[in-house]
């Protein structure tokens, strides 16, 4: 199901914002190659909480109107560390959200990254679309993905739609052709309104493959689908720009752009 039908609207109106999608830092799990999936609630490490630090330290002057977040403790960490550094969050309630756990991996959970590939060619299957026993599978975990981007668009738009929609021809012009300077606010410089996005690398990679090939959303400058679809490294920032129309009184995404994908400036 698309949510960006263009027939029918009730007014040229519509709201531009910005998305900020970040994975969380590395935990002891992440650095020892092992699955945490959703039955493994594991903390950051000492790393993981440099780099959520580094990540706020980065994106202290970006300006943020909401934050939605998993409800998994290393997304909640690295939240809680980027609104730390963060003046626009000061006011702001972190929405934690079941619907951005990490994906589910079954039995595999607690094991080896590698014993699940292993898994996967047994069973004549690639990897990471296979879904070990007990698992979600990619399908369940983009409709997860769908549900929620439909519970985001929904809240955006009913907090912000009376003050922010504006006349399509007035809203700032796309930066998407623009070369990127490599600055925190890259795609959003001047939006009032941005949504930031705390959640986990393989619940990232199905998101951002539903966006490019279900949604149309255009590939970030200078890169191709391949880098478009890798694991986004712990603290790795993907943004991207959702345009909102209102049709029979929902909100509707347009069109979505990706300004860049899995950014990891702040940590090296």
């Amino acid at each position: 199901m698309r949510y960006f039908s263009v027939v029918n609207f009730q007014s040229m109106k519509a709201l531009r914002f910005g998305l900020t999608i970040v994975r969380h830092g590395e935990t002891p799990y992440n650095k020892q190659g092992l699955l945490q999936g959703q039955a493994i609630d594991a903390p950051l490490s000492e790393i993981g909480l440099q780099q959520a630090e580094a990540a706020g330290r980065y994106l202290k002057d970006v300006k943020f109107s909401n934050v939605f977040v998993s409800d998994m403790l290393r997304a909640q960490q690295t939240a809680e560390a980027i609104m730390k550094h963060n003046s626009s969050c000061s006011g702001l309630q972190m929405v934690s959200d079941p619907l951005l756990k990490e994906k589910s991996f079954g039995i595999a959970e607690g094991g080896r990254v590698q014993d699940l590939k292993e898994m996967a060619k047994a069973a004549g299957q690639s990897f990471p679309g296979f879904t070990p026993p007990n698992g979600e599978t990619q399908e369940q975990v983009k409709e997860r993905a769908k549900e929620f981007l439909e519970k985001m668009l929904q809240k955006i738009g009913a907090e912000h739609w009376q003050d922010r929609g504006e006349d399509e021809t007035s809203l700032p012009a796309p930066q998407q052709t623009s070369p990127l300077e490599g600055k925190a606010d890259d795609g959003v410089r001047g939006f009032p309104v941005h949504a930031l996005v705390v959640t986990h690398g393989a619940y990232i990679c199905v998101a951002v493959r539903y966006f490019v090939e279900e949604l149309d959303c255009s590939l970030a400058p200078s890169s191709d689908k391949a880098h478009m679809f890798s694991l986004s490294p712990n603290t790795g920032l993907c943004r991207f720009v959702l345009t909102v129309r209102k049709e029979d009184g929902r909100f509707k995404l347009s069109e979505i752009r990706c300004v860049f994908a899995h950014r990891g400036d702040h940590v090296n």
